[in-house]
């Protein structure tokens, strides 16, 4: 007999039994007799018995994979979150499978072929409407939510984004620096959403006016740098020039701080430059970048584990979890104090 090419019916002949008590053995569960345990493992070891992985998938009604849906999946912001999740997963030696939805057509079809071939799901941003969520829910697809606002008993997974937004633009106010501008599009993410609610709240807060609506980006560095050469090539043609540029990511910023170097704008005498994340380039760019930290990896090893419940363990009462945020002050907003990092 070719070597691992035993089935499980030739192990239960072999050693006397039912299939159903070699699965018991392989499983390692259900009431099986010392005896019986032994001569099914000796029987198991004679013949050099493998079970297939697709067999154990089906017998369990299960695939052994998760899914992960996002937005896009280039980006060190994106690749850090599903470092995260893959490390959990893989140790649990399941499988994952990952879905980008940025510019397909027909999104919502592809993540309903997804959910068909997958144990579970996690999905981030507004990456699928909230009527689909609710459908996976009702289909019993176990769904975490990532950087999401709960929708229909989901569990989520989210890092706090307001408060520390009031405490970054409330920094800027005290090194003087009142006419501040929002880079981003609250309008296209949930995370930056609550960023651009805290730049109001500080400005609330301090008796300010309300400042400028947003300066509308991707979050790309080649979308911050567009948009900010624009706004400020203006400045410089009479409008004038902001006295800081409150990036909702890093990508956003690095792009910002490009543009001012094409202008020759100098950050931060001329111009304060922060973002959001903390992604490594942040602490090696000059100046360097003044940021919020959030968990990225934390964020998706924590979804693994909230969605490994839900399939393993039938939890079926939503769990919310949200992450700690903290600001690190750099050069780029004028801080040069402890080497230009103060966390």
């Amino acid at each position: 007999m070719p070597k691992g090419s035993a089935t499980i019916y030739q192990v239960a002949q072999h050693a006397g039994v039912s299939i159903a008590t070699v699965s018991r053995v392989q499983r390692g569960n259900g009431p099986v007799a010392a005896d019986t345990r032994a001569r099914v493992a000796r029987s198991i070891k004679s013949l050099d018995y493998r079970p297939s992985p697709n067999a154990r998938s089906l017998a369990a009604s299960r695939h052994d994979a998760s899914g992960i849906v996002f937005p896009d999946l280039s980006g060190p912001y994106y690749s850090e979150v599903i470092y995260g999740f893959e490390r959990e997963t893989v140790e649990a030696r399941n499988s994952v499978l990952i879905l980008g939805t940025h510019g397909r057509e027909r999104a919502d079809d592809l993540v309903h072929d997804l959910a068909a071939r997958v144990d579970g799901l996690v999905i981030m941003g507004r990456t699928v409407p909230d009527r689909l969520v609710a459908e996976l829910g009702r289909m019993k697809v176990p769904v975490v939510l990532l950087a999401r606002p709960a929708v229909d008993g989901a569990d989520t997974v989210l890092a706090e984004n307001r408060n520390s937004a009031v405490d970054l633009v409330r920094h800027l106010f005290g090194h003087g620096l009142d006419d501040l501008l929002f880079v981003g599009d609250p309008d296209a993410s949930p995370d930056a959403a609550e960023r651009w609610a805290g730049f109001l709240d500080a400005h609330r807060l301090t008796g300010r006016p309300r400042p400028a609506p947003p300066l509308v980006s991707d979050f790309t560095e080649g979308g911050g740098h567009a948009a900010v050469r624009g706004r400020l090539s203006a400045g410089l043609d009479g409008r004038g020039l902001p006295a800081g540029l409150v990036c909702a990511n890093d990508e956003i910023a690095l792009g910002a701080l490009r543009a001012a170097r094409d202008l020759g704008i100098q950050v931060p005498d001329q111009l304060a430059i922060t973002g959001w994340d903390d992604i490594p380039v942040a602490a090696l760019v000059s100046p360097t970048l003044t940021t919020v930290r959030q968990p990225m990896r934390e964020l998706g090893s924590i979804a693994a584990v909230l969605l490994a419940e839900r399939i393993s363990a039938g939890r079926v009462e939503p769990r919310h979890v949200l992450l700690p945020t903290s600001l690190v002050l750099r050069a780029s907003c004028g801080c040069q104090a402890l080497g230009g990092e103060i966390s």
